[in-house]
């Protein structure tokens, strides 16, 4: 877990036990990142670590004025050296997450969403507010749409391999398929992408065009 530019054989073998078992490309960052704070912290190879070591790691997390969000990811990279890597299960027994706190999220009135969508500065602007507010798609989801995954004659959009891998349905509103037409009338053309905002144009079937006007 050394700090050049050289990959160490533990290392290695880290990434390639992530790789197998295809683990997202920033939650691999993501350890990597937590095992080389654990190196720092310890000042030699991760793999030469006590029980005890572990523990006041984390003791020394929580001191420094550490999220709990932080704490939990960089001891859950870390646990997957210890279990995965080097099959140090006495060392991973020694991991232990803290609960957060449950908030409730702000939730804005349908007057707030409206104010919002309004004080976009563009349309394409106001077509991704739109999307995350009128079919309730995260901020990912929303940047990682294709043409294909908008379905106008059902109505419905097809999120694909969102949180925890799963496909899923949302309903398309007739309002969200006329700000897209909007959009791709506008859009630059010189634009080869098709992501969100290069979706192809979009007809709305007939019996939806009175509610869309």
């Amino acid at each position: 877990m050394s700090k050049t530019n050289t990959v160490s054989p533990l290392r290695q073998r880290m990434i390639e036990d992530m790789a197998a078992r295809k683990l997202n490309p920033h939650t691999q960052r993501g350890h990597i990142y937590s095992c080389k704070r654990f190196a720092a912290w310890l000042k030699r190879s991760p793999d030469t670590a006590t029980p005890d070591e572990v523990r006041r790691f984390q003791l020394y997390l929580i001191e420094s004025g550490t999220s709990i969000c932080n704490r939990n990811r960089i001891m859950t990279g870390v646990r997957f050296l210890f279990r995965v890597t080097l099959r140090r299960h006495d060392l991973a027994a020694e991991v232990w997450h803290i609960k957060e706190p449950e908030r409730l999220p702000p939730v804005l009135s349908p007057e707030e969403v409206k104010r919002v969508l309004t004080m976009a500065t563009s349309l394409k602007a106001r077509a991704m507010l739109t999307l995350a507010y009128g079919c309730g798609l995260r901020a990912g989801e929303v940047v990682r749409l294709r043409a294909g995954d908008i379905d106008s004659e059902q109505m419905i959009i097809r999120i694909v391999q969102s949180k925890g891998r799963k496909d899923r349905h949302v309903m398309l509103p007739p309002e969200v398929v006329k700000l897209l037409r909007q959009w791709w009338k506008l859009r630059p053309t010189a634009s080869k992408r098709c992501g969100l905002l290069d979706v192809r144009y979009i007809p709305i079937p007939t019996k939806y065009r009175s509610a869309a006007k």
